[in-house]
């Protein structure tokens, strides 16, 4: 269990357990190398059992199993719950988890799995330290408020939040209950970007003048027609703080489909692409500017005077939401060259500077090489991990800002340090939306 008090929260339980494991040993009795720690043969730690961190994750879909694959990988974790409204996802992660545990030669009895279809229930556990929060969009805000109010640590999925005030609650609850909170941006934890992200802090294409963003469409209002709702799926459950809306499997495909759902594409559950990989990508935009704790203050949408959306930095760096050759990528045009990213594509003109060593004198970005223990680590340190709640809610804002100046089809003025459109009331009751029933929570 993590002590969030304690700096190194595991130093006296790994005392306890080392002068209990070498009176054992007076006792003639063989303890597990795992217990004493050391290496593995593979030259990883052995974690001791006091140190693994009990993960509750809530939502099975195709994500969450992927990020259940992600942390078992690390050998630092034990699944202890799983909350999910749709059963035949709940048996495809114990399916998946038993098969993760077999290939990573870990042990684990899948009758030790606490199920829900509650999350609250998860949440009241005390044994479990942190939750992966995997479930769509609009259910994001309600879920990492109660998470922190029952004081677990937070790895939740990108976008962030749906609308800005459900973000800003998230980073007001984190704060407030002292929580370690991860986005799930995981580009950050990938070296191309790190090298993208650092040849422009350190001016080696000169100084910024326009970033342009590939990604997709913004979202449309709900409008597919109804179908029957397959057994072992709550429906209102899966709706929670939304108004009711007819079931598609669309929204929630069968597992045998292997596909991401399409609720991603609906203003009422998602954000469209432009906060689905706007906010890997925006977020990138975002983090070579040195703007983690801000954004834009102009956003134009299209026009007679500006062919797609752009946004304006208080610096004069103008970025646009258009296509160019690479889907879902960057262009950093600058006064001296310029550098386009993608995942795992890095190109820069000149081409020399593509593999340039960044030395040490100069400047660095948070260096991660694991997204996920890189929040285990920030568990155990109580420092904030590389992608942080108020990063992942200032990269969901610029996503959602994009989306209401799409909506009002005008040009918008933006304060982002007071997180209001300026002597625009339409825009600003767009911040935030309706949270219903039992589920929502005040923003």
């Amino acid at each position: 269990m993590i002590d969030k008090k304690n700096k190194n929260p595991s130093s006296n339980s790994r005392r306890d357990f080392i002068k209990n494991s070498a009176t054992a040993l007076a006792g003639f009795i063989i303890v597990p190398r795992y217990v004493l720690g050391g290496n593995r043969p593979d030259g990883s730690k052995y974690i001791a059992p006091s140190d693994m961190i009990s993960l509750g994750f809530i939502g099975c879909g195709k994500q969450g199993r992927i990020l259940s694959n992600y942390f078992l990988a690390t050998n630092e974790i034990r699944i202890l719950a799983l909350s999910e409204v749709y059963k035949d996802k709940t048996d495809l992660m114990l399916k998946t988890v038993k098969a993760n545990q077999e290939k990573y030669k870990q042990t684990g009895n899948l009758n030790d799995i606490g199920v829900y279809t509650d999350y609250r229930e998860l949440l009241s556990r005390k044994d479990i330290d942190a939750v992966v929060i995997a479930t769509p969009d609009h259910w994001h805000a309600a879920m990492a408020v109660k998470a922190a109010e029952a004081g677990k640590d937070i790895y939740c999925e990108k976008p962030l939040s749906l609308t800005v005030k459900e973000g800003r609650a998230m980073v007001n609850a984190t704060r407030k209950h002292n929580c370690i909170f991860q986005t799930g941006s995981m580009q950050r934890s990938w070296p191309e970007f790190r090298q993208a992200v650092e040849l422009i802090r350190n001016g080696y294409i000169g100084e910024i003048k326009s970033i342009k963003v590939n990604i997709g469409a913004p979202p449309v209002a709900y409008n597919l027609p109804e179908e029957v709702t397959p057994a072992g799926l709550d429906w209102q459950k899966w709706l929670g703080p939304n108004e009711y809306k007819p079931f598609n499997a669309e929204l929630a495909p069968p597992v045998t489909k292997d596909v991401y759902p399409n609720w991603r594409l609906y203003k009422e559950f998602g954000g469209g692409m432009v906060t689905d990989f706007g906010a890997h990508m925006f977020d990138i935009a975002q983090w070579a500017l040195d703007m983690d704790n801000s954004g834009p203050v102009e956003i134009f949408a299209p026009d007679a005077d500006h062919p797609v959306l752009t946004f304006k930095y208080k610096n004069g760096v103008i970025m646009t939401h258009e296509k160019w050759e690479w889907n879902n990528a960057l262009l950093f045009t600058g006064t001296e060259g310029e550098l386009r990213i993608g995942r795992g594509k890095l190109e820069t003109t000149p081409a020399s500077l593509k593999n340039q060593i960044i030395g040490d004198a100069q400047k660095h970005v948070y260096k991660s090489e694991n997204h996920y223990k890189d929040f285990l680590n920030a568990m155990r340190t109580r420092v904030k991990p590389i992608c942080d709640v108020e990063i992942g809610h200032r990269t969901a804002s610029v996503c959602n800002i994009a989306n209401i100046a799409y909506q009002l089809k005008r040009p918008l003025k933006w304060n982002p340090k007071k997180e209001k459109f300026k002597n625009d009331a339409e825009a600003n009751a767009l911040l935030g939306r309706p949270m219903l029933n039992e589920w929502g929570i005040k923003l």
